[in-house]
């Protein structure tokens, strides 16, 4: 039983990284905006967050300079895409290979040193019920911060006068901008700020998930995140429930190994994106589904005075 109390607690874990990032590419997708630089922003996160957490000791200075760089990161693509008109596609890319080789760069010091002593976090009580407690309540706190906020995030979109502005920005930006609102600057700031949770996440990456900084080792959960945005149909709970999905489908591979199943670990590494693509061809199937819930507005650039 022990080892299933370990494998929830190691599913929440994982899934906490890709909740984290992906609610920040749902918040930049509703206001019209398709950002693939996470990959790129996550890992330069990471390198601030720990290189930060070494030289202060502190993992909210940690989090806070990788949320920082990741908000520095997303803004500059906001701009060139909001003002400039390039191409969100192309520049998101471009941001995600800069990031990528920024990191291996910044990061060549850092690669021996070491973090001080990790605290052991717990739930007062409740950390003591058998099963339950080593399952659900020893984690960080960021890991109900996430619950917490995706619940706010649901609030704001649809009960709030300032969510449906966001939602009509990605729906009608020339409409929103008829009735008076600063369009551009609302999907800058939704930009910045899903930049910033994607900074969070990487962050969360070398401080907490896997303490240590190695070059490239965000492996791939920025565009997993991207993946899941379309999974979750862009649902704030459904992207909760997705990414414990795949942070269970992460788990899975250890788990496995640790009871003994006699399975290729190539192959259990490469399950977290077998099940990837398994999901997004399976939602393909029914394009009528993803177009009611997808922002109309998605990807498409926008002129004022057109």
């Amino acid at each position: 039983m022990d080892s299933y109390a370990l494998l929830i607690a190691a599913t929440l874990n994982a899934g906490t990284v890709l909740a984290i990032a992906s609610l920040g590419l749902l918040i930049n997708e509703k206001a019209g905006i398709v950002n693939l630089g996470a990959e790129g922003m996550m890992l330069c996160a990471a390198i601030a967050g720990f290189a930060t957490v070494v030289h202060t000791g502190s993992d909210t200075m940690g989090f806070v300079a990788g949320m920082a760089a990741g908000a520095f990161m997303a803004a500059i693509f906001g701009a060139l895409v909001i003002w400039l008109n390039t191409n969100q596609y192309a520049t998101g890319l471009a941001l995600s290979l800069f990031g990528a080789g920024f990191s291996a760069f910044a990061g060549i010091s850092y690669v021996q040193e070491k973090m001080p002593e990790r605290p052991n976090f717990a739930v007062p009580f409740l950390s003591d019920i058998p099963f339950v407690g080593p399952a659900l309540f020893r984690q960080h706190p960021l890991v109900y911060l996430t619950v917490v906020f995706a619940l706010a995030l649901i609030w704001f979109l649809y009960r709030t006068r300032s969510g449906l502005i966001l939602r009509s920005v990605g729906e009608s930006p020339e409409s929103a901008h008829a009735l008076g609102y600063p369009v551009r600057w609302i999907r800058l700031g939704a930009v910045t700020l899903g930049g910033a949770l994607c900074g969070m996440a990487g962050a969360y990456i070398s401080v907490v998930y896997t303490p240590l900084w190695v070059e490239g080792m965000v492996s791939g959960k920025g565009w997993i995140a991207l993946a899941l945005t379309t999974f979750a149909t862009w649902r704030p709970a459904r992207v909760l429930l997705g990414a414990y999905l795949f942070g269970g489908v992460t788990m899975l591979q250890f788990h496995l190994q640790g009871i003994g199943v006699e399975v290729p670990s190539q192959f259990l590494s490469m399950l977290p994106y077998l099940a990837t693509i398994v999901v997004l061809a399976l939602i393909s199937r029914n394009p009528r589904w993803i177009r009611i819930n997808m922002p109309a507005a998605i990807g498409k650039p926008f002129y004022p005075g057109s």
